[in-house]
């Protein structure tokens, strides 16, 4: 009896030191730039692209580093916000393809990623958010009415905050998850995540608060983040929203859905900036 306390006794504490490294850790958890690395490891011009390598300040004072990708006669521009690892220099594949659709192209490193500078934080992303939106609309001379804003994965609750306070022809939600507690509640199941969680990230909540026409776009086979969160955020949109189910994996599943996730995107982008 004595031995079976003590094992118990053990593994209370050795539960609780998870609990504690959990609570301590969450953002470096969440957050990883150094995955697979900070470098960048390429450029648009690799793809025959011509690019602005363009910095911005943020509220704050934070550096930030982006590119702007120009196309032909763009009929928008569509500001990209990226997933929780790797940098700007791994998304050239849809860089391309919002070309070929006809848009101008902005995506940023928050701060902490590439070679952006500063440490990422939930509310510092935001803020970088908002410093590459005035960008758009006050250096650029864009208007709200042609920008489109995507954000990919952790890029969506970004995406999703930003539509939420400020204007935009639409929205353009991929592989998104509910909040950061409802995710990590998937993940860990065995801790009190909803409690622990100093993170939100929450798209749903976002993405109710806008007014913005949204296209949420999620595959079933998404290992990561689980189709059901893509399933809840359409219908937290309302009337407002459109699904597009993709296949593959949560990182290739829009390269390996080919032409049904091109014909999806493109179906979007022309009724939102038809109508604007």
């Amino acid at each position: 009896m004595e031995q079976l306390i003590r094992l118990l006794i053990v593994a209370a504490i050795g539960y609780l030191a998870l609990v504690v490294l959990m609570y301590l850790l969450q953002s470096r958890l969440v957050h990883l730039p150094h995955i697979p690395g900070r470098t960048l490891v390429t450029t648009p011009a690799t793809l025959g692209l011509e690019y602005d390598s363009v910095e911005l300040v943020t509220e704050d004072r934070i550096r930030l580093h982006g590119w702007f990708v120009p196309a032909e006669k763009a009929r928008g521009t569509l500001l990209f916000f990226h997933g929780n690892a790797g940098n700007i220099s791994h998304r050239l594949d849809s860089l391309q393809l919002f070309r070929q659709l006809g848009l101008n192209s902005f995506i940023i490193d928050y701060r902490g990623y590439g070679n952006s500078e500063g440490r990422p934080s939930e509310h510092g992303l935001y803020r970088d958010a908002e410093a590459a939106y005035h960008y758009l609309v006050e250096s650029r001379d864009i208007p709200p009415e042609r920008i489109v804003l995507f954000g990919r994965s952790l890029g969506a609750a970004v995406a999703a905050r930003t539509a939420r306070y400020y204007p935009a022809a639409g929205l353009i939600v991929e592989s998104g998850f509910i909040s950061a507690p409802e995710l990590g509640a998937d993940h860990y199941p065995f801790l009190p995540v909803r409690l622990l969680s100093r993170l939100q990230y929450d798209t749903r909540a976002h993405l109710v608060q806008s007014k913005v026409p949204v296209l949420v776009v999620h595959s079933r086979d998404d290992e990561i983040i689980p189709y059901r969160h893509g399933l809840a955020l359409h219908s937290a949109a309302g009337e407002r929203a459109r699904l597009l189910t993709i296949t593959g994996d949560h990182n290739t599943g829009f390269l390996r859905s080919g032409e049904r996730y091109r014909q999806g995107l493109a179906a979007f982008l022309y009724e939102v900036l038809s109508e604007s």
